[in-house]
């Protein structure tokens, strides 16, 4: 009796990962990544992908994994240029961004949180209606149209821009320009330089 009691306990706990097949990506507080085909319940646990087959997930859980950039602008670049002409943004200033943000990979995910293409925080994801932070459709028109209302908060004034898309609004404003963080002065530079470029060969 015992042992069947055991036994219906057992096939009890078992039944939500027995009822949810596939596969299920998980990142973990340090940035790294695990894949499971079955669900995990640990707080350590943020799951970021679930997936009907493994076609595709050992490239993301290379949290390192890098594509070459020319490769990607490629592959991406009509996106781009679509999104960025309906928001009426700079094409140039966006693969800028991106370039700098996730070196074109739509499965960067940063220890902070940000994700995707142009590294999108949960927060402003939320605000701009993004279901899947890894589309690289959701991504680039909520990362553009994130821009696009900071050109016009910041009187197009770029540095301002950048600095508050990699600090945050609340920095700037605080500190009336670039705020003085080592990280953010770096960002803006490497974004108007990736700028020049890219508006030179668009």
């Amino acid at each position: 009796m015992l042992r069947r009691s055991l036994f219906l306990l057992c096939l009890c706990l078992s039944w939500p990962a027995m009822a949810e097949p596939g596969f299920y990506l998980y990142q973990l507080p340090d940035g790294s990544r695990t894949v499971s085909d079955r669900l995990l319940y640990g707080k350590e646990y943020k799951l970021i992908r679930k997936s009907e087959n493994v076609s595709g997930i050992g490239r993301m859980v290379a949290g390192a994994y890098q594509p070459a950039a020319g490769e990607n602008v490629k592959r991406f670049e009509s996106l781009i240029e679509r999104v960025a002409e309906r928001h009426e943004v700079d094409t140039a200033l966006v693969k800028a961004v991106i370039h700098t943000e996730s070196y074109f990979n739509p499965n960067a995910t940063s220890r902070k949180g940000a994700s995707g293409l142009m590294q999108l925080m949960p927060q402003t994801a939320r605000r701009y209606g993004v279901i899947d932070l890894y589309s690289p459709q959701q991504n680039i028109d909520a990362g553009v149209r994130y821009l696009r209302d900071l050109l016009q908060r910041y009187d197009h004034r770029l540095h301002l821009v950048l600095a508050a898309y990699n600090a945050g609004e609340g920095a700037v404003d605080k500190y009336k320009g670039i705020p003085p963080y080592k990280e953010t002065q770096r960002y803006v530079k490497k974004v108007m330089q990736f700028k020049s470029r890219y508006t030179r060969t668009n």
